[in-house]
């Protein structure tokens, strides 16, 4: 009993013994509540949990890739291998400039393409001569990955690397001697240009290329050849905190997709599918659409990366200055990405000179200072938060004034047994906000399955939003501005404990709608928003519309080719992004001329030029087929070409996409001349316009597309083809 009353005594009970002597029963069932309540422990973890190169990769966010090499010289997206390295000679090749870019845009980090497909190394490797050493570049003395090193240290960003594993130069590409050279480069790479946070890898291997001059097509089995097992151990040992990014792994997943987003439900954990070779990360494992929402509950910690260009391609090519992305469409892609649990990779593309645009500068710059403006105060800040169950009432530990501190994993807990809870947020006053963010401490695993956020409105609780995975991070941007003094978190579903460590409500500038252009096949182009808007301007002359520009009232005709920008405006102050569409000539007069045979789906021909690019030329069938297939197109007219443009289609699919060419011009439809021919590089992962620009241009009534090469199916489809 003395051991019992000293015991309550730090609870300010006053027992004596009688009294204890009368109560013991009651005083004890107290005393075992007080203790049990306190000195609970925290929840287990659930599930796989990530490792610390994985934490950091989480807590970057975004980072950038840089393509810079052989190909701005070229106008290529894949060099073919053949390319001098006297082309690398830039006038004013900055590190600092190209990583400044990034970090303006709030980025953390950059990955720098040491080595892409067509084997150019930017750094004085040993392992071949195809590199910067044999360029003019500094004399011959230039290391550009020590510069961005320097770079990345001056200005504290993380610096990571990617070294293709498939080499279009090397005359031991397929062989085992290769790949005693590729991690001899990777070692150099891992050795004197660390510390690294990733090492990236892509999908890409092998086919045709230079090899040394034997220009030749080389196969290889990409789930034995490089021996990954192998290759990786050597990243754990050299760079053990940096994480691996591959299209299944093993750290870090590709998310399916080039276009910079995850899935709505998008999982951290994944269970690759390669049913030869069981579950084990990397390997060769076939990507699958999974990639893009993960595995509910699955074998690996693997996050996705959302990786996306700035501009429509990789490389840098004139052509596309137009297509630099707008911030706010980088905002929405930020959303799409790193609000769903992910990690956004945008690529950037130094031009000629060796450094970013400045149109590309000014987009990231912009961005940068927008997602500044928007999280810049969390307005849940200093609110009241209760909670409807505490693990063990130990509110010091475990309560939710934690969902509102600075530290990502310190959290709000429940008991083990109450997977379903709440909080409700006083903020004191009415406050307007239209994102929310949430974070769950995920050194515990990823627990929460679903949640719904209510706002206390006109006296009563209404559902603004809800979210299913959340993981490291979750975003909820909302459709209006929501304007209450509480906001109430209902943790619907989880399989366990709930261990919630971030709440915040923040404010998005309020912007206007970008327009939509769109041109039909008689020229007539029209220009609409999504909401109505005061108005709508626009420009024929490549400049940015402004409020003296001319006001859009009806359709208008275009028949040659060129540029229409527009933009919305409200008021004297507000305006849109710019949205832009790049018009060849108009396909009023166009008329096929012969085609290989369509399939009985309605995919005809004349859907290759009818300015829609929802439907599809298809030849595909279940037989084999015969290539080359080609496609005649009669112009009406003779016009000047310099380019033109194979639009693959649009749903998703890869069957037919045409990824080798030949272009025919002719002036009577019957002598025919080649003008262009090539590869589509990358198109299966970037399904976007393909320009080719013309060595030379040409003047000429008619054209003949011609497919030498399909990525998969029997049959080629197109949905458009444009002439500039």
């Amino acid at each position: 009993m003395v051991l019992l009353r000293r015991m309550y005594r730090p609870i300010g009970l006053k027992i004596k013994y009688p009294f204890m002597k009368k109560f013991t029963g009651i005083a004890l069932l107290l005393l075992i509540i007080h203790l049990k309540g306190f000195s609970q422990t925290a929840p287990k973890p659930y599930g796989v949990l990530p490792t610390k190169g994985q934490l950091n990769w989480q807590q970057m966010e975004m980072y950038c890739i840089i393509h810079y090499g052989v190909d701005v010289y070229t106008n290529k997206e894949w060099g073919y291998g053949d390319e001098d390295p006297k082309l690398i000679n830039p006038s004013q090749f900055s590190a600092l400039q190209i990583v400044a870019a990034a970090k303006a845009g709030g980025f953390k980090g950059v990955v720098v393409v040491a080595k892409h497909h067509d084997g150019f190394c930017i750094w004085p490797t040993k392992t071949t001569e195809h590199n910067i050493s044999k360029s003019p570049y500094k004399n011959g003395k230039g290391d550009m990955m020590k510069e961005y090193r320097e770079a990345c240290d001056k200005l504290g960003m993380q610096l990571g690397v990617y070294c293709s594993p498939w080499d279009r130069n090397n005359p031991n590409y397929g062989t085992a001697e290769y790949i005693k050279i590729y991690r001899e480069q990777l070692k150099e790479l891992y050795t004197n240009y660390g510390p690294l946070f990733i090492s990236w890898h892509d999908g890409a291997n092998g086919g045709d290329g230079y090899y040394g001059g034997k220009r030749e097509v080389r196969k290889i089995d990409r789930s034995t050849y490089y021996g990954w097992d192998t290759t990786w151990a050597i990243t754990r040992k050299l760079q053990p905190n940096a994480v691996i990014f591959g299209d299944v792994g093993p750290d870090v997943r590709w998310v399916g997709n080039e276009e910079g987003h995850a899935g709505e439900t998008c999982w951290a954990t994944y269970t690759p599918h390669a049913p030869e070779e069981g579950k084990k990360p990397g390997n060769g494992f076939v990507k699958d659409y999974e990639g893009t929402e993960g595995t509910h509950n699955g074998d690996y910690w693997m996050p996705a990366e959302c990786d996306v260009s700035l501009r429509p391609g990789w490389f840098y090519h004139k052509t596309q200055d137009d297509g630099v992305k707008s911030p706010y469409t980088l905002l929405d892609l930020y959303y799409k990405s790193v609000g769903r649990g992910a990690a956004l990779d945008l690529g950037l593309s130094p031009d000629p000179r060796g450094i970013v645009n400045e149109i590309d500068v000014k987009s990231l710059t912009e961005f940068g200072k927008l997602l500044k403006q928007t999280f810049a105060v969390n307005l849940a800040k200093g609110a009241t938060i209760t909670a409807s169950n505490v693990r063990g009432g130990n509110k010091a530990k475990y309560g939710p004034q934690f969902l509102v501190d600075n530290d990502r994993y310190s959290y709000w807990a429940t008991d083990d047994k109450v997977t379903a809870a709440n909080v409700v947020i006083d903020l004191h006053a009415p406050k307007t906000f239209n994102v929310m963010r949430l974070r769950e401490n995920i050194k515990l695993g990823q627990r929460i399955e679903a949640l719904e956020v209510d706002a206390y409105i006109n006296g009563k609780w209404q559902q603004i939003g809800t979210a299913t995975s959340i993981g490291g991070n979750r975003l909820i941007r909302l459709t209006q501005n929501i304007i209450s003094n509480k906001i109430r978190i209902r943790v619907t579903k989880s399989p366990v404990s709930i261990a919630l460590s971030d709440i915040g409500l923040f404010k998005e500038p309020v912007h206007l709608t970008v327009p939509k252009i769109v041109r039909n096949k008689k020229g007539e182009v029209s220009i609409t928003t999504e909401a109505p808007v005061s108005a709508i301007r626009y420009t024929l002359n490549g400049q940015d519309p402004t409020q003296s520009s001319p006001l859009y009232t009806k359709p208008f005709t275009v028949i040659d080719d060129g540029v229409v920008k527009a933009r919305s405006f409200e008021g004297k102050s507000q305006k849109s992004d710019v949205t832009f569409i790049s018009l060849g000539y108009a396909k009023a007069d166009w008329k096929v001329l012969g085609a290989a045979a369509a399939n009985d789906n309605g995919n005809r021909p004349e859907n290759a030029i009818d300015e829609h690019p929802g439907t599809l030329y298809s030849t595909l069938q279940k037989d084999a087929a015969i290539y080359p297939q080609q496609i005649t197109i009669d112009m009406g007219k003779a016009h000047d070409i310099k380019a033109f443009g194979y639009l693959p289609r649009q749903d998703k699919q890869a069957d037919g996409i045409v990824d080798s060419y030949v272009f025919y011009i002719s002036n009577d439809g019957k002598e025919w001349i080649k003008a262009a021919s090539g590869e589509f590089s990358n198109i299966k992962s970037n399904p976007i316009e393909q320009p080719v620009v013309l060595s030379k241009p040409v003047n000429a009534r008619y054209f003949k597309f011609e497919a030498t090469r399909v990525i998969a199916g029997n049959g080629i489809t197109v949905a458009e083809l444009s002439v500039y």
